[in-house]
Order: C-alpha cells, then structure tokens, then sequence
C-alpha cells in the first residue's frame, strides 16, 4: 500500500480528525488516473467488505455467490469510476455505499452470473469462511439487506475502534491488562469482578474503577474518530454516533468485539 496512504494517529485529538479522513482514502481510490488508486481502493476493501457481504447475503445469495459479488462490486467501483461521484458533502460514506450496491445487484447482476466461479477479480482477500460466520451470527429475526447492512458497518466500526484500542496496550505492554478489562467497555463488568482485578494487578479496586473509565473515554474518543472519517462533517459525528448504536440490537452490544 502506498506510504501517502492516511493512517490512523497514534495520539489524535478527536476534534482534529477532518484533517486527515476516509474520505481522502476515498477521493484517492475514486481517481483511476492516480499510480496509488488500486491501493486505496483496496484499503477501502479490507475495511467494509463484512456489511456489504451481509447485506448480499441476506437478498438470498449463497456463500459463494455472496463473494464472487462483493469482490466484482469493489471491482466496479474502480472500473466505473462510482467513487469519482462519491463527495463528503452529499453525506455519509455508509449512504453512499449501500446505495451504490443496490444498484450494482439490480442492474450488473445478469453481467456477474457470467462470470465463472473464480474468473473474478480478488482484489482483495475475503475470508469465506469468516464472513459466514460472521453472518450466522446474525440474529434470526426478519430484516431487511439495507438493516441487516446498517448493523454490520456499525458493528465494523466499533471493531475498529477496539482493534486501535488494543494496539495502543500492545505498544504500551498492557496487553494482558486490556485483554481483562476489555468486557467492561460496552457496561459489562469482567467475569473476575472489580476485586479480584484489584489482587491481580495488585492496585486498590478504586485505582480498577479509575482504568476501567479511562478505558472507556479512549475507547469513545476512537469510535468518534472512526465515525467521523465517514461523514462528510464534525456537525455530523454526534448524529452518526446515535444512528450507530440504535442499529445495534441488544444482544449484539453485549458482544461487541
């Protein structure tokens, strides 16, 4: 991947995000004349592949069919230069993906049926098999694609946000501190209790209490962070926040990560 490529701020302020966005990432990959385009565009892959995957899956493809599609889709974009309509000041990265999906299944289905099995473009490795379990994971009830979507790339972003998170411990050698105190991130307390933390690491369960909330206000700080790479303004972060967990089902919140 290209080294211009925006990465994520070891340290960033929250309110200084807009300086360096997805949505450059985006602007980048929807470019084709640019040498680092693919790249971009691949970056954009790794990231939200799962939810449109999802949403494929439940309109009613198989597996199979489910990869084969999201993998042509991504294929499209950089082919059709859709990312070239793409603008952070038409609204949120989610809106315009989802959008341009249905579009691509409804009239570039008879086109992908064409393809033999493998004869599309891998431009980026999708794990099947995680993908489907991911997917079998989904709650039985009846929703639609575009729901069943919204869940996923809330889900996707909050998994992002706690991967970053745990890379900040491992840097920092609290690998095996993170790793205990991380239930306590969506509410939950740890299945050892505030005391017998205490003993483990050898502090008062006041001092847990006190790593415990600043766990959380980091971990807060990075899920604004990734929200706010995918809307068009800060105005908008706070909105985004609220729609992100109102898409989340109860349950999936109690297993976040």
């Amino acid at each position: 991947m290209s080294a211009d490529l925006p990465n994520h701020p070891a340290n960033a302020d929250s309110r200084g995000v807009f300086c360096s966005t997805r949505w450059s990432v985006v602007l980048k990959a929807g470019n084709v004349a640019a040498p680092d385009a693919q790249a971009a565009l691949t970056h954009l892959c790794q990231q939200y592949w799962p939810p449109l995957y999802a949403s494929v899956r439940r309109s009613g493809h198989t597996p199979e069919d489910a990869c084969d599609l999201t993998q042509e889709f991504f294929a499209r974009l950089l082919e059709k230069q859709w990312l070239a309509q793409a603008n952070p000041e038409r609204g949120r990265f989610r809106s315009f993906l989802i959008a341009s999906l249905k579009h691509f299944l409804a009239n570039e289905w008879n086109r992908a049926q064409c393809l033999k099995r493998g004869g599309g473009r891998d431009l980026v490795p999708l794990d099947a098999a995680t993908a489907e379990e991911r997917y079998a994971l989904e709650p039985r009830d009846v929703v639609t694609p575009e729901v069943l979507y919204e869940r996923r790339w809330a889900m996707t972003l909050i998994a992002q946000a706690q991967d970053r998170l745990r890379a900040e411990a491992v840097a920092t050698g609290d690998r095996e501190r993170f790793d205990l105190l991380e239930p306590t991130l969506v509410g939950e307390r740890t299945d050892l209790g505030y005391a017998a933390l205490a003993t483990r690491f050898g502090v008062t369960e006041t001092a847990v209490k006190s790593m415990v909330l600043r766990l959380r206000r980091r971990f807060r700080a990075l899920l604004r962070e990734e929200v706010a790479q995918t809307v068009g303004n800060e105005a908008d972060v706070d909105q985004e926040l609220q729609h992100l967990f109102t898409a989340i089902p109860r349950c999936e919140k109690k297993r976040v990560g």
